[in-house]
């Protein structure tokens, strides 16, 4: 077995006024913290419009009603042009793939 030296680490900085106004004021933060206790930030009003709002799109997102983005434009050159492309895909029309390279002579 290997011997191992203990060495002793000397605190840096200046010593902690445990009585302190600043360390009890962190310490019953720490306590609140623990217990659930600690308010942070503006409180929600929940009556508020925006807050309404928020579970009304909550609801619907829950239940797949809600559509994001905006909707297609079904008469658009590209739609047209996607369909056109799905319709040739069923047929099989549609080349895939690289094309064969031709030998030159």
């Amino acid at each position: 077995m290997k011997k191992v030296e203990v060495i002793e680490v000397k605190k840096l900085g200046r010593p902690v006024n445990v009585n302190s106004e600043r360390q009890k004021r962190i310490k019953e933060l720490e306590f609140k913290k623990e217990n659930g206790l600690l308010k942070r930030g503006r409180p929600v009003k929940e009556d508020s419009e925006r807050q309404l709002r928020l579970k009304e799109l909550e609801l619907k997102r829950n239940n797949g009603e809600l559509k994001r983005g905006r909707p297609v434009n079904v008469g658009s050159v590209r739609q047209i042009r996607l369909k056109e492309l799905e319709s040739k895909r069923e047929l099989g029309l549609v080349k895939r793939g690289r094309p064969k390279k031709e030998e030159s002579k």
